[in-house]
């Protein structure tokens, strides 16, 4: 009963995060952009645009520029979640790909970075006034979420063992649609049981950053209105009316 509970829990989430995160991009691609407002100083080139997502995307260079602490915290969580997730593959490979064996070591410490890093960006929503200002209750759920789930993936690590090898064989079962027996260890149970909400609600959440930063026309245009008229899909539609 438990490993059929969880398999269906686990199935029913990755449908919801794929299918969900889907049609949201989906929505993103759709929205007009009316107007050029790429944020200035702005490149001239789309090659110039793709450079600054790629600076964007990998060191966070807007963050950088307007808050070093902020930058240190979302850089680090984001860096580690990054070593963290390529840890985790292993659960899913069989064999097991070298890079993802040589990342062991280093993703097993990267889950510390992580939670001081997620304390950080927490404590940042009570310390600083502004930013405690806009703060909603879905910002502080979902900070104390990701915290959860990076604690107990620890306590799984370092106190309360749990035997990976049945975990493997659980999920690489999962994906051959024929999932054998599942640990009953609580903290395995309560990591599985956050992750699965995390991926439930991440196509409703502020998480869908991820893939809408590829979207903003603040970002995603070139400072080229004087060089060229910009007139978005929307707009031509109309004319064509």
């Amino acid at each position: 009963m438990l490993t059929a509970l969880y398999a269906a829990l686990l199935y029913g989430a990755t449908l919801m995060l794929v299918v969900g995160t889907a049609l949201k991009v989906r929505q993103y691609f759709r929205a007009p952009a009316p107007l050029k407002i790429p944020t200035t100083p702005a490149p001239l080139t789309q090659s110039g645009v793709a450079w600054r997502m790629a600076r964007e995307i990998v060191v966070f260079e807007s963050l950088f520029k307007s808050s070093k602490w902020t930058w240190l915290f979302g850089w680090s969580f984001h860096f580690a979640l990054l070593l963290v997730l390529m840890r985790h593959a292993r659960y899913f490979q069989s064999p097991v790909w070298d890079i993802v064996v040589l990342i062991q070591p280093i993703g097993t410490y990267a889950g510390f970075v992580m939670l001081l890093a997620l304390g950080g960006l927490w404590a940042r929503r009570w310390l600083v006034d502004r930013v405690r200002y806009i703060s909603t209750p879905s910002d502080h759920l979902m900070l104390l979420l990701l915290l959860c789930i990076a604690a107990s993936g620890l306590v799984m690590r370092f106190v309360a063992h749990t035997d990976i090898i049945a975990v493997k064989a659980f999920v690489l079962g999962l994906l051959r649609l024929s999932p054998e027996d599942l640990p009953a260890d609580p903290a395995l149970l309560v990591h599985l049981a956050l992750v699965a909400l995390l991926m439930l609600v991440f196509p409703i959440s502020k998480l869908l950053h991820a893939p809408g930063i590829f979207f903003s026309p603040t970002r995603n245009q070139a400072d080229n209105a004087r060089e060229a008229r910009h007139i978005s899909a929307w707009a031509s539609a109309s004319d064509k009316r």
